[in-house]
């Protein structure tokens, strides 16, 4: 069994938002700052889940986890 992966990469929410990799990189620096994170901490599946109001599997799915 392949182990899920945490971290979500912008590539992995332009594909699952259908936007560009710009505003991509954009949303994953806002919800860093929502949530207190500093530049150098990853944002997580759970967290960007939450953020936007997706189910956890199915944003599982999405970025092939």
């Amino acid at each position: 069994m392949k182990p899920k992966r945490i971290v979500i990469y912008a590539q992995d929410v332009s594909n699952l938002t259908g936007k560009s990799i710009r505003q991509a990189q954009r949303l994953l620096k806002d919800i860093r700052f929502v949530l207190g994170k500093e530049i150098h901490q990853p944002v997580t599946v759970k967290e960007f889940a939450d953020y936007m109001g997706i189910e956890v599997e199915e944003v599982e799915q999405g970025v092939g986890g």
